[in-house]
């Protein structure tokens, strides 16, 4: 009756709907909404489009609290509003922290699932806390630690000088500043800003940056790796992964040549001697493949999203100048130009700490946090979770949500001051996510933050490359959200 060709694509159809039936039929009941079509195999990732951050806070518009997504064979939940942002990741803790322990990288990088970002359970448990109170003995939050941020900054500043005004990149030369103050509490020494071996690794750190949200696909199809040509870029991952921890290993051990008993000068000396510490207690998650992983999340996590962050600032700035100049007169009137500012600034520098909140809100660089997985079948939002589902912080929805801004769209630092001009601390604001696996450097990052951007401020001007084109407020998409490079004047005050 029919042509042969229409035939068999008739069976191709009724196979295809089969099977999708077949699907629908094995998803466990009461699941959180979908926004569309799962399709077989690769489920709704046909939807998302070359910026998926958009479709996920326009779904977070029409789901509410939380939404489905199957990506490949992955289910995943998104978890959109404050309520339910508590009810996961604090009231429900203990379900909802630990990590996915497969992933593509996983499988081709030995001992991936280590240090601080990617472990859970108790090895987890046992590496934040020893990290953390080394770098609160290295004066994480203190002023000893902001004496080397403020040194930092000097060696920063002359490279700006040295630009005279002219229209240059500094984003590359932003991240090396940051590192360095990383460098200088990992390995107790800075870089030179033209050390080679510097250059490479911090090149190594954007390319994983830029890599790993484009290789997404492997995990849900890992076989993909294989095709020839590298089609989806998991080869030069794996290699700049490798490259990265190639520079770390060497570092450690250079650092364990010259390493002086009962002198912790740098994070990696007191590392070993906790390690030591932990074997005669008879605690042995702390050892050297901990320890190397650490470094390299501490890098990526610390270095990385800080610059960002001020390259956001600046690209702010640069449209709306009339914020830079209230900045500058508020440094001018609390503090002066005779000094560099110090910590002990902030508490008068209120509005541009209310800037710092407003671009934080504003840029979202991490829109997803990183991704947590159930570890055991429970609900949330009178939804069903079952277990082995990832989830989602969509930091995003929260920073864009119009119910708790009222006009998020807007640039407005004035949101986070009160009548009187003091700091308004709101909880919905989340740069550094939220519950148990809230950001282990996020004093640090607050800190390097204010002393960079109030120092920059007290020096500088910033204007756009040209006065009649303004780099537009673009993002690119990863897991560290950037905004699109551009080039900057740098104007040094006459103070």
């Amino acid at each position: 009756m029919f042509p042969y060709f229409d035939t068999s694509a008739i069976l191709a159809a009724v196979l295809l709907l089969l099977l999708t039936f077949y699907i629908r039929s094995r998803q466990p009941t009461n699941l959180p909404p979908f926004p569309g079509a799962s399709l077989p195999f690769i489920g709704h990732l046909h939807l998302l489009g070359k910026n998926p951050r958009r479709k996920f806070k326009q779904w977070a518009q029409e789901y509410g609290d939380v939404f489905t997504l199957q990506m490949g064979p992955q289910r995943n939940i998104f978890v959109n509003t404050m309520e339910a942002m508590k009810e996961a990741f604090i009231k429900k803790a203990d379900f909802f922290s630990d990590r996915v322990q497969d992933s593509f990288v996983g499988r081709h990088v030995p001992n991936f699932f280590h240090g601080i970002i990617f472990t859970s359970g108790p090895n987890w448990k046992a590496q934040r806390t020893t990290s953390l109170a080394i770098l609160r003995n290295f004066g994480m939050g203190k002023n000893m630690l902001a004496a080397k941020i403020l040194e930092e900054i000097s060696f920063y500043s002359k490279e700006l000088i040295n630009s005279k005004g002219k229209p240059c990149d500094i984003h590359y030369l932003t991240n090396m500043s940051i590192s360095n103050v990383i460098s200088s509490i990992i390995f107790g020494k800075r870089f030179e800003f033209n050390d080679p071996k510097f250059i490479k690794q911090l090149k190594t750190f954007n390319d994983l940056a830029k890599l790993s949200t484009g290789v997404l696909t492997l995990n849900f199809f890992p076989s993909l790796y294989y095709l020839p040509f590298d089609l989806f870029k998991g080869r030069k991952l794996i290699q700049s992964y490798l490259a990265m921890r190639n520079f770390t290993d060497k570092m450690i051990i250079e650092i364990k040549k010259r390493q002086n008993s009962g002198n912790l000068d740098n994070f990696i000396v007191a590392y070993i001697e906790e390690m030591k510490k932990g074997k005669q207690s008879g605690q042995h998650f702390l050892d050297e493949f901990n320890l190397a992983r650490i470094i390299d999340n501490l890098f990526i996590a610390g270095s990385e999203t800080t610059s960002t962050t001020i390259m956001w600032f600046l690209l702010y700035m640069l449209h709306y100048p009339e914020v830079q100049q209230k900045i500058y007169e508020e440094i001018v009137e609390q503090i002066g130009t005779d000094r560099p500012p110090n910590i002990t600034d902030k508490r008068n520098l209120k509005y541009l700490t209310a800037v710092i909140m407003e671009v934080q809100r504003k840029a979202s660089i991490v829109p997803l946090s990183v991704p947590h997985i159930c570890n055991k079948d429970t609900t949330l939002a009178g939804y069903t979770i079952p277990k082995g589902t990832i989830v989602m912080p969509n930091l995003d929805a929260i920073h864009a949500s119009k119910e708790i801004w009222g006009d998020p769209e807007k640039f407005r630092p004035e949101r986070f001051l009160d009548a009187k001009g003091n700091i308004i601390k709101r909880e919905e604001l989340m740069p550094f996510s939220i519950g148990r696996r809230i950001c282990l450097g996020e004093s640090l990052a607050k800190m390097e933050l204010f002393l960079y951007l109030s120092t920059l401020f007290q020096k500088f001007e910033f204007l756009p490359a040209s006065p009649d084109k303004v780099p537009p407020l673009l993002d690119t998409w990863g897991l560290v959200t950037a905004p699109g490079l551009f080039e900057i004047r740098c104007v040094e005050r006459a103070n």
